[in-house]
């Protein structure tokens, strides 16, 4: 019996990524091909053997519901524990500080009636693979009260702390001051001991079009890959069922990660070809971010571009941005005109 409960904080609203979450929530946004967000602090706790999750989401969070379902592709589908969707009250006064107090509040009653020792808080958008048994560990050994999980001195925003202080802290709230998780572990002046753990492996923080433009392209290198999805460790998502990528006799696919379901009849190289994406002959893509069911005409030129969902880009059009300012072109957009940045 595992005792961590997992509490994963999906209201977060990131303003550097409004180009790509102005129709989903932060934690449900596409990510190298198949994914979202959201999957790898899931599975995270699952690898962990984590087998209760609430998750707390906020904002446009149709698209979040229906990705993660019943939890069924993280076996979270039990009849005792598993996964818990718990929507918001109405908050006059809100913040978005990770672990917020006033939110967790509106449900106290899970936490008091769950069985788990300890609670285990993130955020939806730090893509890594960490163990948090080992975070437990190293929580348990040092006797802290409250463990962050940091990455080359940066905070993943990711916490370990005794239920009980959980439950206290969210009583206290109004006398303490104190406004969520985050804050009191960044809180210099105070009587709790915060204590970190240093996760070894990569991390993303995805908090702007340019970091999630560079991280997407950090997959194209073995090395983090490999860090990000490994065989013990692996990284799960709704399952789709749909027929191999089909390559045409006129395309020439080079150093690229390419999902099920798309067809490729032009030049791709050094991008990321989401599900059932369509690349037309002649076209070059090179250094793009593809999402889902996009389409790509013939004879188009496309260089540092992010296509969200369902966009089309009409015959023979040139799209260029640049890797620090890469162009994006909204969910559900038709492109018939040339565009550079």
């Amino acid at each position: 019996m595992s005792r961590l409960l997992g509490v994963i904080d999906a209201t977060t609203v990131i303003g550097g990524l409004q180009d790509i979450s102005l129709n989903r929530s932060v934690a449900s946004i596409p990510f190298a091909g198949r994914y979202r967000f959201i999957d790898f602090v899931l599975s995270n706790m699952v690898n962990s053997g984590v087998d209760s999750v609430a998750i707390f989401p906020k904002h446009q969070y149709r698209s979040l519901m229906d990705h993660i379902g019943s939890g069924k592709n993280w076996d979270m589908d039990r009849k005792k524990d598993g996964l818990f969707f718990f929507p918001p009250f109405y908050e006059p006064n809100e913040n978005s500080s990770v672990g917020s107090f006033a939110r967790l509040e509106q449900h106290l009653d899970y936490f008091k009636r769950s069985h788990q020792d300890y609670v285990f808080i993130a955020n939806s958008y730090v893509i890594t693979n960490v163990d948090i048994e080992e975070a437990l560990a190293e929580h348990l050994i040092h006797d802290h009260d409250i463990t962050e999980i940091v990455n080359h001195d940066q905070s993943l925003e990711m916490y370990v702390l005794k239920k009980s202080l959980l439950i206290d802290l969210i009583e206290d709230r109004k006398k303490s001051q104190f406004i969520s998780v985050a804050d009191v572990a960044k809180q210099p002046f105070h009587n709790y001991k915060i204590g970190t753990y240093n996760h070894p492996g990569y991390a993303a923080v995805m908090n702007s079009i340019e970091a999630y433009y560079n991280h997407s392209m950090d997959l194209l290198d073995n090395t983090v890959w490999n860090q990000l999805f490994s065989a013990d460790r692996p990284v799960f998502t709704k399952v789709k069922d749909e027929p191999p990528t089909r390559y045409s006799s006129s395309s020439v696919v080079t150093n690229c990660m390419v999902a099920n379901g798309a067809v490729i009849q032009g030049n791709v190289e050094n991008s990321i070809i989401s599900r059932a994406v369509k690349i037309g002959r002649g076209s070059m893509v090179k250094n793009c971010v593809v999402m889902q069911k996009s389409q790509i005409g013939e004879g188009c030129t496309l260089e540092y571009v992010i296509l969200d969902k369902d966009v089309r880009v009409m015959d023979g059009v040139s799209l260029k941005g640049t890797q620090e300012n890469p162009l994006v072109l909204r969910k559900g957009t038709v492109r018939e005109m040339a565009v550079s940045k």
